[in-house]
């Protein structure tokens, strides 16, 4: 690959969204709605999520209220969830890479800003709850603060202006069409992390499209690179999951020759929401064999086009026989790579080998071989 292709516009200063970008507000907003809409005889089902992500909070109001025939005005609706949504908003986590994004910009002293289609007031109370953030932004713009908010271009611009850089040197990161519609209108690069799985048809204006902030390569754009990752790995801040060992689609001896211990999701709808399809690693513990090597898949397996994100983990290990019921245990501690299609079988069944020797050889390090012994991978009840 030239250098002109791997370059892009050399950048300033970055901007970035909040809610879906930074925070995961999708699962506030589904955990609002369903305890809402119970009022009104009515289950939220999500049909209408992707015409409110990255709307304004009475645009999306709007939508709510005619997608779900609502007996009340999108002022009324608004008067009544907006309460709850207020009460939760310390209760909101940060995506997976953007504590270790906003600290590293912050350290290398990459000017940043903030441009929310939210109110300012929200703004504030949400990442008050998070160390660091506030301070670490030079600007922070409101959707409130603005006369139009996002498809326009005018709080980039304005952005850009309490920047004082040009907007051609700034870098946009932004989840939703919106957002990304607003980004190159002001004339700027927007690297694209939909919030909806399944979209990326939809961000082809995107100067990039990445999976998730985890995948986010800052030297593209001129800036100061990650330097965090180890062996083709990236460490990540550990995470359990646990469970009987359940039959999954039956490809994974068959087709693919990998032996895969599935797990089943119902229960962790939550969790895998916090987590990015993607390929992991970690330790995983079987109640009566022991504590062995493991690299995982989660979400939907393109090459398959699944319907449901799935958990699919691969015990480095050769087993004489199976364990479907047993209890698995994982300890999850560094991430790999993105989901990716493949165009071949072939070339699927290579990459999974790869991923395998990836994660061999890392858990030996000092930094994921510690994880072994953990008491979650040998507790006997989940």
């Amino acid at each position: 690959m030239s250098v002109e292709s791997s370059l892009k516009m050399l950048v300033s200063g970055v901007i970035l969204d909040l809610d879906g970008t930074l925070l995961n507000t999708d699962a506030l907003v589904v955990g609002v709605m369903k305890v809402f809409l119970v009022k009104y005889s009515k289950q939220w089902d999500g049909r209408e999520v992707h015409k409110i992500v990255g709307k304004t909070p009475i645009e999306a109001s709007a939508v709510i209220v005619q997608e779900y025939g609502l007996p009340c005005s999108t002022e009324e609706f608004m008067s009544e969830i907006t309460p709850m949504f207020s009460d939760q908003w310390c209760n909101i986590k940060a995506l997976p890479g953007a504590c270790r994004l906003i600290k590293h910009l912050a350290d290398h002293k990459v000017p940043m800003a903030l441009a929310s289609n939210s109110p300012r007031a929200n703004i504030d109370a949400k990442i008050n709850c998070h160390q660091g953030w506030k301070e670490s932004f030079s600007v922070i713009i409101g959707g409130d603060e603005v006369r139009a908010g996002k498809p326009s271009p005018e709080i980039f611009l304005e952005a850009a202006n309490r920047l004082n850089i040009e907007p051609s040197r700034c870098l946009v990161i932004e989840d939703s069409v919106p957002g990304l519609t607003g980004g190159k209108a002001a004339g700027m690069q927007v690297v694209a992390v939909p919030s909806i799985p399944k979209q990326s048809d939809l961000f082809t204006a995107a100067d990039d499209l990445i999976n998730s902030l985890l995948d986010l390569h800052l030297e593209k754009w001129g800036l100061p690179p990650f330097e965090d990752w180890i062996e083709g790995t990236l460490p990540i801040e550990p995470w359990h999951i646990g469970g009987p060992v359940i039959k999954g689609y039956g490809r994974g001896s068959k087709v693919l020759g990998i032996p895969t211990a599935n797990l089943s999701t119902e229960g962790y709808s939550d969790l895998l929401s916090q987590h990015p399809s993607g390929v992991y690693f970690g330790w995983a513990g079987l109640s009566t064999r022991g504590v062995y090597k493991m690299a995982m898949s989660i979400g939907w397996n393109p090459y398959f086009n699944n319907t449901e994100k799935t958990i699919e983990p691969w015990l480095l290990h050769e087993f004489k026989d199976d364990f479907y019921g047993e209890d698995l245990r994982l300890v999850i501690v560094g991430y790999i790579r993105p989901e990716a299609n493949f165009s071949t079988l072939e070339s699927l069944i290579a990459k999974i080998h790869e991923d395998g020797r990836v994660a061999e050889k890392a858990l030996d390090l000092p930094l994921y071989s510690k994880y072994k012994d953990d008491l979650f991978l040998r507790s006997s009840s989940l």
